[in-house]
C-alpha cells in the first residue's frame, strides 16, 4: 500500500502515488500532493475560533504540459482553514514513467479514474460525494476543461468550481467545427501522430520577465518545459470534444468563477505586451464559452495578467488573488 511521504516542493508538502488500471504503455500511476497545514497561534487553538473554510476540500488539476508547483495557491487555500490537494495527473509531472508518452490520451473521460483515486485519498468515500465537507474543483487551462466535464457529469458532488484561465474553446472557434471530423479520421487511424511543434517559448520566458522575487518559484523543466510536450492526434482530438461539449452547454449545477486576462497576444514574435497578456489563449472566446458552463457562472477579468494569472506580474498577481479572495468570501458567506 502506498504512502504519504516527503515531496519535492519541501516540508510543507507530502505526495502520495495512486496506481491505476494499466494502459498500452504499462502501469499507470497519478500523484496527489498535500499542503500540510499551517501552525496556529495559542489564541486560534484557545478560543477555538471557526475559519472560514474550515469544512472545504480543494483539489487543483494543472494545464496542458504542466505540473503542479505553486506554493502560494495551496497557502491561500490553508491559512483560510481548508485542506489543499494538487492531482499530478497520468503521464504529467510526478506521475510521468519511463517509456510513457507525456501526457497522452485519447478521451479527457479517462481522468475520470484519477480524479476519483484522489477524491477516495481525501477522505471523500469511494463516490466522491458522500463526505460532508465542502468540495472546490480548481482547474488551469486543459485542467480547467477537464475538471468542467467532470463536476457536468457528476452532478451534486462539487460545491464551487474556481478556473484560472481554462481552455473552454479552441484558439479559432470558428474553425473547430471544419478540422474536428479530419482530427476525429487522424485521431482514430494514427493516435499518436506528432503535430508541428508551434510554440516558441514565449510564454516561459514571459513569465521569468515578470517573475516576483517575493513570490518565487522553482519549476522543473523537465516537467514543465519552455517549448509546450508534444501534441498528439489523439490527445488533440479529445480536446476538441471536449470543447464541443461545452459550445453544447454543460449545465454544472454548482457556481462557478472563472479568472482571465483582460486581453491576448499572439505569440509570433517576441514584445513585452506578451508579459501584460494571456498568449495561449483568445480570452473573449474563452468568456463567452464560459457562459455555456452553468446556470450560475461569474467572469473576472484581470488586466495585465499572463494565461496562469497567478504567474503574472506583480500587481496582476495581488489583484488575481483579491479577486479570488473576494469570490471565495462571498460564496462561503452563501453556502453558510
Amino acid at each position: 500500500m502506498a504512502h504519504w511521504v516527503p515531496d519535492v516542493l519541501g516540508d510543507e508538502f507530502e505526495q502520495l502515488t495512486l496506481e491505476l488500471a494499466p494502459d498500452d504503455e504499462g502501469p499507470v500511476v497519478a500523484t496527489l500532493v498535500r499542503a500540510l497545514p499551517p501552525a496556529q497561534g495559542w489564541w486560534a487553538r484557545w478560543s477555538g475560533r471557526r475559519r472560514m473554510l474550515d469544512d472545504v476540500d480543494v483539489l487543483y488539476v494543472h494545464g496542458w504540459s504542466d505540473y503542479f508547483f505553486q506554493k502560494r495557491l495551496a497557502r491561500f487555500w490553508t491559512a483560510r482553514g481548508a485542506r489543499f490537494h494538487a492531482l499530478d495527473l497520468r503521464k504529467y509531472g510526478r506521475s510521468l514513467r519511463e517509456g510513457q508518452t507525456p501526457g497522452f490520451i485519447t478521451d479527457l473521460a479517462t481522468y475520470d479514474e484519477d480524479i476519483e483515486a484522489a477524491l477516495a485519498a481525501m477522505g471523500r468515500g469511494d463516490d466522491a460525494g458522500s463526505s460532508s465537507r465542502r468540495l472546490v474543483l480548481l482547474g488551469h487551462s486543459t485542467g480547467g476543461l477537464t475538471l468542467s466535464l467532470w463536476a457536468a457529469r457528476h452532478r451534486g458532488v462539487a460545491d464551487a468550481v474556481i478556473l484560472n484561465s481554462p481552455w473552454l474553446e479552441f484558439q479559432v472557434a470558428s474553425a473547430r467545427p471544419l478540422i474536428a471530423p479530419v482530427a476525429e479520421l487522424q485521431a482514430r487511424w494514427s493516435p499518436r501522430d506528432v503535430a508541428p511543434q508551434v510554440d516558441l517559448g514565449f510564454y516561459t520566458r514571459a513569465q521569468q520577465e515578470v517573475a516576483d522575487p517575493d513570490d518565487p518559484m522553482d519549476v522543473n523543466l523537465a516537467w514543465r518545459p519552455a517549448q509546450t510536450m508534444a501534441v498528439h492526434a489523439g490527445w488533440f482530438h479529445a480536446i476538441l470534444t471536449g470543447h464541443a461539449a461545452v459550445a453544447a452547454g454543460l449545465s454544472i449545477d454548482a457556481p462557478v468563477c472563472v479568472l482571465l486576462s483582460s486581453r491576448s497576444a499572439t505569440p509570433t514574435r517576441w514584445s513585452d505586451d506578451l508579459t501584460r497578456t494571456d498568449s495561449v489563449l483568445v480570452v473573449d472566446d474563452i468568456a463567452r464559452a464560459a457562459l455555456k458552463l452553468g446556470p450560475s457562472v461569474t467572469i473576472e477579468r484581470i488586466d495585465g495578467a499572463l494565461h496562469d494569472v497567478f504567474l503574472s506580474r506583480h500587481e496582476a498577481r495581488e489583484e488575481a488573488y483579491a479577486r479570488l479572495s473576494r469570490w471565495v468570501r462571498g460564496w462561503s458567506a452563501a453556502e453558510n
